[in-house]
């Protein structure tokens, strides 16, 4: 991290199943994982209904809130709270689905894959 990002951890607005902290560690073990990325937890235009989730490894920014959960740092631009408070990032391993899932108490529709939704 440069100087110049906020290393202040916040409170999380949202949070991971057990499953979802599993799933997280793992892939943060893999060889190759560069230690300096962190969880990115976003929303951005798009999707069939209108917002669609961001979940990935990135590099801390200038503007991004940061936050610890279990270990795990979090980095989330700040207007994205509005969208995501309360949610829960969830890694399903079943035979039907595997893949990470959001609950999202804030969305009044979400499409049928589950990765868009309106507010």
């Amino acid at each position: 991290m440069n100087s110049e990002t906020n290393t202040a951890l916040q409170e999380a607005p949202l949070s991971l199943s057990e499953g979802a902290i599993r799933e997280l560690h793992r892939l943060m073990a893999e060889p190759g994982f560069e230690p300096d990325q962190q969880l990115r937890i976003g929303v951005k235009g798009g999707g069939c209904s209108g917002l669609s989730y961001s979940l990935g490894f990135d590099k801390q920014e200038a503007d991004d809130a940061l936050f610890e959960i279990q270990g795990i740092p979090v980095l989330m631009k700040p207007a994205h709270g509005l969208y995501l408070k309360g949610m829960i990032v969830d890694f399903e391993d079943g035979l039907n689905a595997r893949g990470f899932s959001f609950k999202n108490p804030n969305a009044s529709t979400t499409c049928g894959c589950g990765s868009s939704f309106a507010v």
